[in-house]
């Protein structure tokens, strides 16, 4: 049966990089077994989200939407392109903080028109879907939640009475680039959350369910920790394959090693797989398959040894074409229309 229904599960920067890869090889008819029209929906992590300066600012949806839709700052990965910082200079000037995180002048449109609407009684579905029709990213893009929920990360400080404090995930990553040690990651307000319509039913009718090489305990896992979301994803009849966002021992953009180290996992291609756990034996479990570098080849038996389907294949998203071989090696895995070498 060809797959007409894909589901994405993505953070920001690495899965949208991937969201570009997938599309292209679907419309260049490359990706095994799925349709030349296949729909695509996208769960965005949106723990990221803070409010500054009186603005709602979504660093998730807002990539995957940039990215997508022709708009994003390729060399930085983030934020508008052609972007100019008059506003930020002048916040500065004023003396007003935070000073460390900037909103470009152009991004600062998105954020008034989804402040706004948020304002005017609209949930952020609804803004995310109005938002969409500007930039037709070839998606339907929905967050993981309506609700407010937030990342914060546990960090020492020797000058608090506790000795440690508590800071936002944008400061963390943004202010102290992810350089102290993280002790550990609270996410506030995700045990009271609810999926966001349309988000259960996107991966209970999909044919396929892909975890992308996103941060696996701040983007996909948060996705995760909404709940009914991992328990959709244990029940769905699609199979479901991850990607590995682990290359040869460490993460290739973001900061993987950081917080895998603050939840206790190994920083490796197969413990983040086995992270997720296989959803037919084990009792949290969400993955069928699992997709590792070439380079951790070494690494696949450990895998397997653990219910899951696994290869190993180039997983570097050097460009377009690149990243759509490995959506192609990805889907292999999990249909029967291909397969890579020794995955079964």
């Amino acid at each position: 049966m060809s797959i007409t229904r894909i589901t994405v599960l993505s953070g920001g920067m690495g899965g949208a990089r991937f969201l570009q890869g997938l599309l292209h090889g679907i419309a260049a008819g490359t990706v095994p077994g799925v349709s030349p029209g296949a729909e695509v929906t996208v769960v965005a992590n949106t723990a990221d989200d803070l409010w500054m300066h009186g603005l709602k600012i979504c660093p998730d949806l807002d990539t995957v939407m940039y990215t997508l839709g022709d708009g994003i700052d390729l060399d930085r990965g983030w934020g508008r392109r052609d972007e100019t910082w008059s506003v930020k200079a002048e916040l500065a000037a004023y003396g007003v903080e935070p000073t460390w995180f900037g909103l470009g002048d152009r991004d600062i449109a998105t954020h008034v028109v989804r402040t706004q609407m948020l304002d005017a009684g609209y949930p952020l579905s609804a803004v995310t879907e109005a938002l969409c029709r500007r930039w037709q990213p070839g998606v339907r893009l929905l967050p993981m939640s309506d609700d407010r929920v937030e990342t914060h990360v546990a960090i020492a400080d020797e000058a608090a009475p506790s000795g440690r404090r508590v800071v936002h995930f944008q400061e963390y990553w943004v202010r102290l680039r992810a350089e102290v040690p993280a002790e550990s990651v609270i996410v506030v307000g995700l045990d009271a959350s609810s999926p966001a319509p349309g988000v259960l039913e996107a991966i209970a009718e999909a044919d396929l369910v892909v975890l992308p090489p996103s941060n696996p305990v701040v983007s996909v896992g948060t996705i995760l920790g909404v709940p009914g979301v991992r328990e959709a994803l244990r029940t769905t009849a699609a199979p479901v394959v991850g990607l590995s966002p682990v290359v040869g021992g460490s993460h290739v953009r973001g900061m993987a090693h950081q917080m895998l180290t603050s939840i206790g996992v190994e920083v490796s291609a197969a413990a983040v797989g086995l992270h997720y756990g296989d959803r037919a034996t084990t009792s949290e479990g969400v993955l069928d398959a699992w997709l590792v570098d070439e380079r951790d080849a070494d690494q696949v038996d450990r895998v397997r040894g653990a219910g899951l389907a696994c290869a190993a294949v180039p997983l570097m998203m050097s460009d377009v074409d690149a990243t759509a071989a490995m959506a192609a090696a990805a889907v292999a895995l999990v249909t029967d229309r291909g397969s890579v070498d020794g995955a079964r």
